[in-house]
């Protein structure tokens, strides 16, 4: 989506106990494709400005948000700021952050029922095997893209499976 982003901070709620793992992940991805990560680590939802303000300082081109963060408020803010912004929660894009990347939810309830069909006809959970998602679904919130000043290419779009107006 934005092939010349080189900057890209790792927005993380620091109380959370998942925010280590949140960071490393995205910090060897970033080894991995010689992107330079920088993570944010926020205490306090307070913080918030603050963070956006380091960002804007180091001329940040985009951030990946820990889901656990107030969701609303932050892309509120990275609107505020113009800089681009993606988590793994649909409702992200849909209220206001540029794009969400996500398991697709009707697939992950579908599974869920499966097991639980499969465990309430007898089988042991142990023995099931573990299933990994299959399907993933990208939601781009165009308003946000305009009004941040980014251009969405129309091979990018193509692969988005909603888009927001």
């Amino acid at each position: 989506m934005l092939p010349t982003a080189s900057r890209i901070a790792a927005l993380a709620n620091a109380p959370d106990p998942f925010s280590k793992p949140f960071t490393e992940y995205i910090l060897l991805a970033g080894a991995a494709t010689r992107v330079e990560i920088y993570p944010v680590m926020v205490q306090r939802t307070e913080e918030l400005s603050d963070a956006f303000a380091t960002m804007k300082e180091n001329r940040i081109d985009a951030f990946i948000v820990q889901p656990s963060l107030p969701t609303t408020r932050v892309a509120a803010l990275a609107v505020e700021h113009r800089i681009p912004a993606i988590s793994v929660i649909n409702g992200f894009a849909e209220n206001g952050g540029l794009m969400s990347y996500q398991t697709s939810e009707v697939d992950m309830y579908r599974l869920s029922a499966d097991y639980t069909d499969k465990v309430l006809k007898g089988a042991k959970p142990g023995e099931l095997p573990i299933l990994q998602p299959t399907h993933f679904e990208i939601v781009v919130n165009l308003k946000t893209a305009r009004t941040i000043g980014v251009t969405i290419s129309p091979t990018f779009l193509g692969r988005v499976d909603k888009t927001i107006e």
